[in-house]
């Protein structure tokens, strides 16, 4: 169970610097660092800065009476993984929400419309790494995905849920647009960059996970958002992701 899992007495880390208790079990990850920033600036109360380490800035504050904390994770799977890994099993977070921009791969999805990612299918090698006899498909907390799903739907906000792509390539063969076209066949609705390792670390560690995407580039018309019209996008999602944050909390799945 989630409330048993043991945490490591060994902190700070070599990556966070955070005392114990210093950290909310709820972690919103961003993954530029100053957006963390933002966030704790922006939506949290009684704030606490608990990393600077790397300069990848982490806050503990208050959002609506409940605790939660942000903190950057950086690009890829590589560092998502570092972090995801460190929050858990040192400091005890029980349930870590990836919030990110990513680029649509279907038609029916447009810029700044959100995606929460069911589940990543991946051309980075980190889920193999585990050492599985197999192939393990990196999924996301239903609980946490359904009650996203209810809140999106609730704000009156364009919501798609589906199958992700976490690619370990920006720029090349992975990104062409031959590739694209075939996750698009298989139903794949957006690429990122992080989400496969997120949820295999949380998998692996006994906890919750879920990413909630705003889709700021088109791969199939080619349209962009501007940096103005990224934030207002950036916004909506850490709103529908802190009151997921504090819904989820008071325990119930309905």
């Amino acid at each position: 169970m989630q409330e048993e899992r043991k945490v490591k007495a060994s902190v700070p880390t070599p990556h966070i610097a955070a005392l114990p208790g210093e950290i909310a079990e709820t972690v919103l990850l961003p993954g530029d660092p100053l957006r963390a920033k933002r966030i704790a600036e922006s939506f949290l109360e009684e704030v606490h800065c608990f990393n600077e380490v790397r300069n990848m800035l982490g806050f503990t504050g208050l959002y609506r009476g409940k605790r939660v904390s942000v903190m950057g994770t950086g690009m890829g799977c590589p560092s998502m993984g570092i972090y995801a890994h460190e929050l858990i099993h040192f400091y005890g977070a029980a349930r870590l929400i990836r919030i990110g921009t990513a680029g649509a791969m279907q038609e029916s999805i447009a810029v700044r419309d959100l995606v929460l990612a069911e589940g990543a299918s991946t051309n980075s090698n980190f889920p193999a790494l585990f050492e599985l006899p197999g192939t393990f498909a990196p999924l996301a907390d239903f609980e946490l995905l359904y009650r996203a799903a209810r809140i999106a739907s609730a704000l009156n906000k364009r919501v798609s849920v589906g199958a992700v792509l976490t690619s370990d390539m920006f720029y090349g063969p992975a990104e062409s647009e031959a590739a694209v076209e075939k996750w698009s066949k298989m139903g794949v609705l957006a690429v990122e960059m992080e989400t496969a390792a997120l949820y295999a670390t949380a998998a692996s560690l006994g906890a919750k996970a879920l990413s909630i995407l705003t889709v700021s580039d088109h791969l199939l018309t080619g349209e962009t958002l501007s940096a103005e019209e990224r934030e207002a996008g950036f916004t909506d999602m850490a709103e529908l992701a802190l009151s997921l944050a504090t819904e989820e909390m008071r325990g119930g799945i309905i």
